[in-house]
């Protein structure tokens, strides 16, 4: 497994000390056990959506799956600049190249409500963006770059200083606006 995606292991630490077998994670979770194996096994980069329902079925925050030694006082990061690195290939579940590299802000903080991250997002192909929904709300400011976002039926398309909250049950997707890279703060609260 590389170190870019320690994500696997943290998943197969949290179902293994619930006792909790890769098929039982999938059905509860709404995946494939390949899709758990091979996420388990570092051998593909997931995708946020089912990373989303995997922490959900097992109880967890999304975050958690980034935390090392969690902590109660403040998680100061200089600069914006994250050592926890996620990289998700955006909305396939089977993709093996990173569209999305998630920059946790509060990496170890414990009892967290909310996951702010700096997100570099690339281009990726349009055949990848369907939409997705989850519980919750997210927060979006544009640092750079132009990301596009569907929400439901609308389309809404933000430069750098631009910024939208909108509630995640709604179905959605971001990605780049063109082909040249962004970078936004997200902030992303779902409930457990």
């Amino acid at each position: 497994m590389s170190e870019e995606n320690r994500v696997g292991s943290k998943i197969r630490q949290i179902r293994e000390t619930q006792d909790m077998t890769v098929e039982e994670l999938a059905e509860a979770s709404q995946s494939s056990v390949e899709l758990i194996q091979q996420l388990e096994e570092g051998a593909l980069v997931p995708s946020l959506t089912p990373l989303l329902k995997i922490a959900r079925a097992l109880g967890v925050r999304l975050g958690t799956f980034l935390d090392d030694m969690p902590q109660s006082g403040p998680v100061v990061v200089r600069a914006g600049l994250s050592e926890s690195v996620v990289r998700f290939s955006g909305k396939t579940e089977r993709q093996k190249k990173s569209a999305l590299e998630f920059y946790s802000l509060a990496s170890d903080k414990a009892d967290r409500n909310m996951e702010p991250f700096i997100i570099d997002i690339h281009p990726s192909p349009e055949e990848n963006r369907t939409l997705s929904s989850h519980e919750g709300e997210e927060f979006i400011y544009v640092l750079s770059g132009e990301i596009e976002i569907f929400y439901g039926k609308d389309v809404h398309r933000l430069n750098a200083g631009d910024s939208i909250y909108y509630d995640s049950i709604v179905p959605h997707d971001v990605h780049v606006a063109g082909k040249e890279d962004a970078r936004i703060l997200a902030v992303v609260y779902v409930p457990l």
